[in-house]
């Protein structure tokens, strides 16, 4: 008999619906069954491509003992944590603070009125390694609910209490100036990881926002130290298992510190940031590599992650079929030499082993390599490497593969939004400028109400329930604005604004901070507000870097205020943190350097000469430079308002800080004011 989640849009609680465990999703009246039957709540929280979450759902969560005693002494509630990032956000603050560490699954025991009082995130079935095992936990908290109560209620109180005073203090409402980009520049250089790139040791993760500040810095300040950091770490996440070297797109990190062996999952908005930071890796230093990883990772998107809708589904998984009915971690992806001659013969599988370091003892599991590009002083044929590359991925799409996350996220998609359209644009590929335009067209049909009110998620052209979240409304006004720059229409700024003004109006506080959750919205014991770069921007810096592009093309004083107001958080983490708040400095780049206003003129946009200038506008790696392109007169975005032809020729104009250079002709002059 399926439980209550047999009617959700999300892939990963309709994985449990059909568990013994009688599931509600979270609801006023789960907590309302929780009271009336004086039960305390079990909250489970995780997500589709969790590899941990599957391993407890196999061991606990199908278990018919297990799940009759959950079900006779527990409310029982499961969470997608990407369905519900505000549920996620402020019980995982309450694990971190007590237990010090956290992750998914994440458990976490609540009174009926949602307050915590005892946490965990993965327990085994049987007692292991310090740990009890989940049926132990599950008797001790019933144990104490029923004979401690008093004590149950005074350790949520005063958890709720904690959570309560962390208020965040982050200085003043000013944005950082050269002093504060200089010390976190400084404070990265310390942690960077100069033999292997990136930062920090293992688990190593894609630091694509720290990149982004790093390319923005050494634009504005020709700081070469910026840039190698940027091109080293680069480089070795695409010659690393972590990047997949036949299909593209990348894994969510690396398990090692040089980043050979991946956790083999793949996340819509990694993939995103990564396919935009190595265009404008190769926008700054021409590299082949940079230019095919973008490329093969925006190839990667569309085929694999586009959905029948147009919008992009949010993960694969981690683990597959590995052929004999288990489901493994890697599976998919990894190669024996054995398997290589299978498929290639003997001579080119001894060229493929040694071409993308498939070795006898392996470099993963069981004698099996992840596929990466080593560094090696042969040269290799490209045609015969090509041929071998192409009938590998031939061979691999016979294999059982990972299972996807259909579930279209509004924040992702708006990263994968920007960064389709940009790299369309750079590469002359107007196919990834479709692809963002059909995501875009189905956020705006499907996601947005009449008051421009997002929906966090949709599923096979159904709109979730959930309300949208401050990173919803940044990430997707980040990728119209994108689009504005790439077709030159105004329709996308138009969009853009209705989202950043509830931003303003709903997400902000008296003081310019941010909350994740609007004014209006569900309350929890604890109004999240997470200025942190993680795995993706935050919805704060997020929103400060589109309020602040949006400002630059409209002129809005109120957007420009409220970015400038929300980068004072940077101000004050940027030195401590800089690995933590890295799209928030690549925002501070943009407000130290203007941003600059680019506005083409042309008689035609389909005209040779004005699509020259456009594109080198384009590739102008001022940081955080926005760009109109329109004919002469034309009032469909506000910078070309008065612009007129030089001579008759189509005309670029850059402006900065209510100040215009002279208007040009000349697609090298513009290229220069740029920093091209």
């Amino acid at each position: 008999m399926p439980n209550r989640l047999a009617h959700e849009t999300s892939p990963y609680l309709l994985q449990h619906a059909d568990n013994p465990v009688d599931w509600w999703p979270w609801s006023a009246e789960a907590f309302e069954e929780a009271r009336k039957t004086n039960k305390p709540v079990l909250l489970s929280v995780g997500y589709s491509s969790c590899h941990w979450c599957h391993v407890l759902a196999r061991e606990s969560f199908e278990d018919e003992a297990v799940a009759a005693f959950m079900n006779e002494h527990f409310v029982n509630i499961k969470v997608d944590r990407e369905e519900r990032p505000d549920v996620d956000a402020v019980y995982m603050e309450a694990v971190q603070a007590a237990t010090g560490q956290g992750g998914w699954p994440m458990t976490v025991f609540l009174t009926p009125d949602a307050e915590p009082f005892y946490f965990g995130t993965y327990f085994p079935p049987s007692p292991r390694q310090g740990m009890p095992s989940f049926r132990q936990v599950l008797e001790g908290v019933r144990a104490a609910w029923s004979d401690r109560r008093d004590e149950v209620a005074e350790v949520a109180g005063k958890i709720v209490r904690d959570l309560a005073g962390r208020e965040i203090s982050y200085g003043d409402s000013q944005a950082p100036g050269e002093e504060q980009l200089a010390a976190a520049l400084l404070g990265l250089t310390r942690e960077y990881d100069a033999q292997r790139g990136g930062f920090g040791g293992a688990p190593k993760f894609p630091p694509s926002m720290v990149v982004e500040f790093l390319l923005r810095h050494h634009a504005r300040t020709g700081a070469e130290g910026a840039l190698q950091m940027a091109r080293d770490t680069c480089e070795r996440m695409a010659r690393g298992g972590i990047h997949d070297q036949l299909g593209g797109g990348f894994a969510r990190y690396s398990v090692d510190r040089d980043w050979i062996v991946p956790h083999f999952e793949k996340m819509l908005y990694d993939n995103a940031l990564l396919c935009r930071v190595y265009a404008h890796l190769w926008r700054a230093t021409g590299s082949d590599l940079a230019r095919r990883v973008a490329l093969d990772t925006a190839d990667f998107m569309v085929r694999e992650l586009r959905t029948a809708e147009g919008g992009f589904a949010s993960a694969l998984d981690a683990d597959s079929d590995d052929g004999t009915g288990r489901h493994v971690e890697g599976a998919y992806y990894v190669w024996t030499p054995e398997q290589l001659s299978e498929v290639l013969g003997e001579q080119d599988a001894e060229l493929a082993a040694q071409y993308f370091g498939v070795t006898e003892e392996g470099t993963f599991e069981h004698g099996q390599s992840v596929l990466q590009l080593p560094q090696q002083d042969t040269v290799f044929d490209a045609e015969r490497i090509e041929s071998i590359r192409r009938r590998l991925l031939d061979a691999r799409a016979q294999r059982p593969a990972p299972g996807r996350d259909d579930k279209v996220v509004a924040a992702w998609n708006g990263l994968a939004i920007a960064a389709l359209a940009e790299t369309g644009a750079y590469f002359d590929r107007p196919d990834l400028v479709d692809a963002a335009l059909g995501a875009a067209d189905l956020l705006v049909r499907l996601h947005l109400d009449e008051q421009a009110r997002l929906s966090r998620t949709s599923k096979d052209g159904q709109v979730g329930a959930n309300a949208g979240v401050l990173e919803d409304y940044a990430d997707v006004a980040e990728g119209f604005l994108a689009l504005a720059s790439v077709t030159g229409e105004g329709v996308w700024l138009d969009f853009a604004g209705f989202l950043l003004d509830h931003v303003l109006s709903r997400f902000a506080g008296e003081d310019g901070a941010l909350f994740d959750t609007a004014a209006d919205a569900e309350r929890l014991i604890r109004r999240p507000q997470d200025p942190t770069d993680n795995a993706v921007p935050s919805g704060w810096t997020a929103a400060a870097g589109a309020l602040l592009s949006y400002a630059a093309q409209t002129g809005s004083e109120p957007h420009r205020e409220g970015a400038e107001k929300a980068l004072g958080v940077v101000k004050a983490l940027g030195p401590r943190v800089p690995r933590f708040v890295g799209w928030g400095l690549a925002v501070a780049e943009a407000f130290l350097d203007g941003p600059k206003e680019v506005a083409i003129v042309g008689p035609a946009p389909t005209d040779d000469a004005t699509k020259a200038l456009h594109r080198t506008a384009l590739l102008g790696t001022a940081p955080g430079a926005v760009v109109a392109v329109g004919t002469a007169g034309s009032d469909e975005l506000p910078l070309l308002a008065d612009r007129v032809l030089v001579d008759g020729r189509p005309t670029a104009y850059v402006c900065r800080h209510f100040t215009c250079d002279a208007p040009t002709t000349d697609a090298e002059a513009l290229r220069v004011a740029l920093g091209g």
